[in-house]
């Protein structure tokens, strides 16, 4: 087998995640006990921590089929029915990854599939079409997603389990390290690979990249065993530093300091300044920054905090005064727009002649 795709088969192998195991391990099992397929699951979380990995165990544990695809791939009502119609049997899993990209036509059809287990498939064109309806076998759907907010209404009410995945403690990181280590027949320090778990921001597909190119610095200096040592040194090469941030990372905390005077800065302006993709910025590197306390999400844009620049090793001279300003300015926007909703005093009757005499 390929030391690059080592994957747990069942949740007893499978590293972290520990309140999600558990309920998982009760709808498993209470799936097994009936009749019909599980519930639809959605998976939703940073990338990196294991809901491709998690939709293949829960097939291992169900003892059924897998069929995997993903959003972009079905763009037409077809692309869809022919995995539906084709593919699956009883009880077997459908995972789409990126599920949020799915076409919005191809998902309207998917509907009925989830609900009813059975699909409309068009046949013709024009004034002579006429739909047919096909029954499907009960399956499970499983969907994986890093965007759940793109996910629309109707579709997210028809999952029947939710769940989020969350970054991984330094101690998990290292225990699947370990585990992989084996595997791999490398001789792996508790110390190294505590070091790496630390250095891996908190997502195990990092741990795991890092793991082999440590090994790769090992073997190419005739060394058996990763130390801590040697853990460290690797590591240093690779522009990991100790809080798991890589060159690019520092780059844009950089530019946050060095040309927008610590923000606030908008996602567009920040993207185009580090030369990167918007959604790369706000989906891969901007959620573990703010995990770390490094930058801040504000109404105005992105800040570097005093965390971020004692890191760097600036000298963090207090709020920016641009984002002072803009908290101010805000904050007196919001007292005009309370003051423009109170309504106008009118006096009572009582009051008037009261007055008039």
């Amino acid at each position: 087998m390929d030391d690059l795709n080592f994957r747990p088969r069942t949740l007893a192998d499978y590293v972290g995640q520990g309140k999600l195991k558990k309920k998982l391990e009760i709808y498993l099992g209470a799936s097994k006990k009936r009749t019909g397929a599980l519930d639809h699951v959605l998976l939703y979380g940073p990338p990196g921590l294991g809901k491709t990995t998690l939709a293949h165990i829960i097939s291992y544990e169900l003892g059924v089929n897998i069929k995997v695809t993903s959003g972009p791939a079905i763009e037409k009502p077809g692309d869809l029915a022919a995995i539906l119609t084709n593919s699956l049997e009883e009880g077997d899993i459908l995972f789409i990854d990126e599920i949020h990209r799915l076409g919005r036509v191809a998902e309207e059809h998917l509907y009925p599939a989830m609900e009813d287990f059975k699909i409309d498939i068009i046949l013709g064109q024009g004034p002579a079409a006429r739909t047919i309806r096909l029954d499907l076998p009960p399956f499970t759907l499983v969907g994986a997603t890093t965007r759940p907010g793109l996910i629309t209404q109707p579709m997210l009410s028809r999952f029947g389990i939710i769940e989020h995945l969350e970054y991984y403690t330094d101690q998990e990181l290292s225990e699947g390290l370990k585990r992989d280590a084996v595997r791999m027949g490398l001789e792996l320090s508790d110390e190294a690979a505590l070091e790496l778990g630390r250095r891996s921001r908190g997502t195990m597909r990092i741990a795991k990249r890092l793991l082999r190119r440590i090994r790769d610095y090992a073997e190419m200096a005739g060394e058996t065993e990763i130390g801590l040592d040697r853990a460290k040194v690797s590591l240093n090469e690779l522009g990991i530093d100790d809080m798991g941030l890589d060159r690019r990372d520092r780059s844009i905390l950089e530019a946050m300091i060095n040309k927008f005077a610590g923000g606030p800065v908008g996602l567009d302006t920040l993207a185009t300044a580090v030369s990167e993709d918007k959604a790369t910025l706000e989906e891969v590197y901007e959620p573990f920054l703010i995990q770390r306390g490094l930058i801040q999400r504000t109404a105005r844009g992105r800040i570097a905090t005093e965390h971020a620049y004692r890191h760097l090793g600036y000298t963090y001279a207090g709020v920016p005064q641009n984002a002072l300003f803009a908290e101010l300015l805000e904050e007196k926007e919001d007292s005009e727009e309370d003051r423009a909703a109170l309504p106008e005093p009118t006096a009572q009757p009582n009051e008037v002649e009261a007055t008039q005499v």
